[in-house]
């Protein structure tokens, strides 16, 4: 751990601190109630919570449905159909950067003398993909119910091999969406979605347009209206996409530093998509832009095939596409202090609050060697900013107890809530720790 130029926070005073004493303050408390503990447990998340309630709406629609007599007769099609339609729409909508950047804007205008508990909830704005899964998962099988409705009618030829093509598709998109194949096979299930997501929208036009009658009809009915939306929705990112130049800084063989200055500043805590392959992949990385200078700054750290080749084969150019989507840590303004947690390259997330200041934070970083792996450069804007900031050096003194450290942190700063930026096991144990102690905790869930 190292701390430098200490002054005094708002509350408490703050003091030197060394790696032993970090480990000697209070221990976390014992856990709530059964039902807190339970609420806290990753499977029951505000993600899962919202697949669940998409899922049972749309289980109460097919059950009125069917008292209503809705999905007999020779208007089954049409009404199956719309059920689909409207899904999908959600399951793409829900994703797209504007809307995405809308909730956001929305669950943050809550002030700060709200009730905690609500703000509490509001902050879990970024589990909004629970609508993107339940919603495609209902709209898929409303679409199989419309295909063998139409089969067994009397639908013409092209509407029948048009949708069997796009069943086809719906279900691979949805199917290389599932969590085992997602995690595996990452490269597929992101080109499926992509790819496999645009012959499928090709296709529902096409369907539409034999349903309708011709294009003249299509132009003119609902179905015809949402699928230009969805178009939009999907087009209108690629219509930014745009190869811009970079520099690179590496200051160890771990990270890499990105620079760019192409004419846009992104706001603090939004996130960039990068990609040298534009049709096969594309990764999000953490904006940190500098307060009063242009352009903004990625952190790339050794994570895989693509960031290792990143990092050892620096490009000089990079595609871009869309615009600057806000993240999990923007849900800070919901409180009046808080606690950053961060390992390793974790720090890229959270940098730029720290650099913007908004609300006043509390940083406890983990890392190994700090300053070979990031640079004196970055480590001392860090500190210039945060003080106070916990650094914990894994190198000189071990893995810590993560969760203690953030309930230490979160106690000595009088702080509302913890935003925890590392890898999958240590965001759960620190996020589902600390909400089983009653505490606001938020952390990346990988929903994409």
């Amino acid at each position: 751990m190292s701390t430098t130029g200490l002054r005094p926070p708002p509350v408490p005073a703050a003091r030197p601190r060394t790696a032993a004493a970090a480990t000697t303050g209070d221990a976390p408390p014992t856990p709530g109630s059964t039902l807190r503990r339970l609420l806290a447990h990753p499977r029951f998340m505000h993600h899962h919570r919202l697949v669940a309630a998409v899922v049972a709406t749309n289980l109460a629609l097919l059950a009125y449905g069917l008292t209503a007599g809705w999905w007999g007769g020779p208007a089954a099609p049409g009404a199956l159909g719309a059920a689909a339609l409207a899904n999908v729409a959600l399951a793409v909508l829900v994703r797209q950067q504007y809307v995405v950047n809308l909730l956001f804007w929305l669950a943050t205008r809550a002030p700060t003398h709200w009730p905690l508990r609500i703000r509490a909830t509001l902050g879990k704005v970024y589990h909004f993909g629970g609508l993107h899964v339940g919603a495609a998962l209902a709209g898929t099988a409303w679409y199989l119910a419309q295909l063998g409705a139409l089969t067994v009618g009397d639908a013409p030829a092209g509407a029948l091999v048009t949708g069997y093509a796009a069943a086809v598709g719906l279900l691979a998109v949805v199917g290389t969406a599932l969590p085992p194949v997602r995690s595996r096979r990452h490269d597929l299930f992101e080109r499926t979605h992509r790819l496999g997501g645009w012959a499928v929208l090709l296709l529902l036009w096409a369907q539409a347009g034999f349903l309708a009658g011709g294009p003249a009809a299509l132009a003119t009915s609902p179905q015809g209206g949402v699928l230009a939306v969805l178009t939009a929705s999907i087009a209108l990112p690629w219509l930014r996409l745009r190869r811009v130049p970079v520099v690179v800084e590496r200051p160890s063989s771990h990270v890499a530093l990105v620079h760019f200055d192409h004419g846009v500043t992104p706001f603090p805590g939004s996130s960039t998509a990068v990609s040298r392959s534009p049709l096969w992949e594309w990764h999000s990385f953490a904006n940190v832009p500098a307060p009063g200078r242009s352009g903004f700054r990625l952190t790339v750290s050794r994570a895989g095939d693509w960031t290792g080749r990143f990092i050892d084969d620096a490009p000089q150019r990079l595609w871009v596409k869309g615009i600057s989507t806000a993240g999990v840590a923007n849900i800070e303004t919901l409180f009046r202090r808080v606690v950053y947690v961060a390992t390793g390259s974790g720090i890229g997330p959270v940098l730029p609050h720290l650099l913007a200041g908004q609300v006043p934070a509390r940083l406890v970083w983990v890392a190994r060697r700090h300053r070979e792996t990031f640079g004196d450069g970055l480590v001392d804007e860090i500190l210039a900013h945060q003080p106070d900031a916990l650094l914990w050096d894994t190198a000189r003194d071990g893995k810590p107890d993560m969760l203690r450290l953030a309930w230490q942190a979160y106690r000595e700063f009088d702080a509302e809530a913890v935003i925890c930026i590392s890898n999958r096991p240590l965001t759960w144990q620190v996020v589902r720790g600390m909400e089983e102690r009653g505490v606001p905790a938020y952390g990346a869930i990988w929903d994409s």
